[in-house]
């Protein structure tokens, strides 16, 4: 083994990084920082303290980055209306950077050599870890222990928490699935859902009811937003986080937000996995119904033409990249028009754009209006846009090349 002095562990307390921890003091005989990260999980981060104490932990970071986490990364990344491959509102992959971010800071703050996760080599955190700390780090060591020992299996660890005496709760029937959540999404994986012909129990759904089981009343709610950003809700003002955690509250009640597809992952394989994001639905719903009346329509398309290829940046762990921010600063630059109020009906699992105002809309009902519009438009000049249009195909189709 390398030799490591010190090393900062991305640590929940659970029984994987529990595991990790004791592992990491055994096999690199080195002094163990943690970092516990609150992201709006949902579950008390607090009690890691004290797991990690009883494993000799000295120095431990529990730290709340609720508004951080939505300020800097959740709101950025629905600026610019991100979506991989047309469905996935990438609730795990901008977590990570924000992770990556602190595990670096911490170890520069005390002089650790390394930093360690509990990502599995299957997966596609291992990356967007990884590439985040050498991106801030570049001389960083990354240990990834599932890439390393043989504790391949529940069982597996099980046993070296009991030869080890590493404190383990156990609370009932553990889930069958693998989940990870914050203030954007939670995610379930594993379980039932490998395989892909079957349908997700309705008793694993945790943020949500059934849209069949939503209120029977729809419900109407106003955003505002500013510079491309919710500032308000209902009239308001709010922090990031209050928005989302707000939102989630209430698109849950209504049986928005679930989801259950297949993805590609980084590493090559096909993975099923489904999702509850509540708030982030109805942000991006709300966001391009204010970005249609504000946004010139060149620069409209052009973002969206973009998207793909910056979502996919976020999922396959690149937001400390060059390109990734000289997107962003483009993004950015295009949402100062991005004012105004979105007004939305909830219902039975939809989201409805139901109304949308601001004092830098583009909409001029004048020219728009299918009544007189007194000549502010004269429909005589789309006759020769058309025509010039038409040109070069009929040009072709008079040369027998239409076909």
């Amino acid at each position: 083994m390398a030799d490591v002095n010190k090393v900062v562990l991305a640590y929940s307390g659970g029984l994987d990084t529990s595991v990790i921890l004791k592992w990491l003091q055994e096999t690199y005989a080195c002094e163990v920082v943690t970092f516990t990260a609150d992201l709006g999980q949902g579950e008390e981060v607090e009690p890691a303290r004290a797991k990690a104490r009883t494993l000799g932990v000295k120095e431990i970071y529990i730290e709340d980055l609720r508004e951080e986490f939505v300020r800097d990364f959740v709101f950025p990344m629905f600026r610019a209306n991100a979506i991989y491959e047309g469905e996935y509102l990438l609730g795990t992959s901008i977590a990570r950077p924000l992770i990556a971010k602190r595990l670096v800071e911490i170890a520069n703050q005390t002089g650790a050599d390394a930093v360690s996760h509990g990502a599995t080599g299957k997966g596609n955190d291992q990356v967007r870890f990884e590439l985040g700390a050498y991106a801030l780090k570049p001389g960083i060591k990354v240990i990834a222990p599932w890439r390393e020992w043989d504790l391949t299996s529940r069982e597996r660890l099980l046993a070296y928490a009991e030869q080890h005496a590493i404190p383990i709760e156990r609370h009932g029937k553990k889930s069958p699935y693998s989940m990870d959540a914050n203030l954007l999404h939670i995610s379930y994986e594993g379980g039932i859902l490998e395989d892909p012909w079957a349908e997700a129990e309705e008793s694993m759904w945790r943020w949500s009811v059934a849209p069949e089981q939503a209120p029977d009343q729809p419900v109407y709610i106003e955003l505002s937003f500013a510079q491309g950003d919710v500032v308000a809700l209902d009239g308001e003002a709010m922090s990031p986080a209050t928005v989302l955690a707000t939102l989630n509250k209430i698109g849950g009640a209504h049986g928005i937000g679930r989801l259950d597809i297949v993805e590609n992952r980084y590493v090559g394989m096909k993975s099923r996995g489904c999702y509850e994001t509540p708030g982030g639905t109805i942000l991006l719903k709300a966001h391009r119904a204010i970005e249609s009346i504000t946004l010139d329509r060149e620069a409209a398309h052009l973002k969206d033409e973009l998207m793909p290829r910056y979502a996919s940046l976020i999922y396959n762990g690149y937001w400390w990249s060059p390109e990734r921010r000289m997107l962003q600063s483009m993004i950015d630059a295009s949402q100062a028009p991005v004012n105004g109020v979105v007004r939305l009906k909830l219902y039975k699992g939809n989201v409805s754009v139901v109304g949308r105002k601001s004092d830098d809309s583009l909409f001029d009902a004048s020219i728009a209006t299918f009544e007189d519009d007194a000549g502010a438009y004269d429909q005589k000049d789309a006759a020769g846009f058309i025509k010039l249009n038409a040109l070069r195909m009929r040009i072709a189709a008079a040369r027998g090349r239409s076909a």
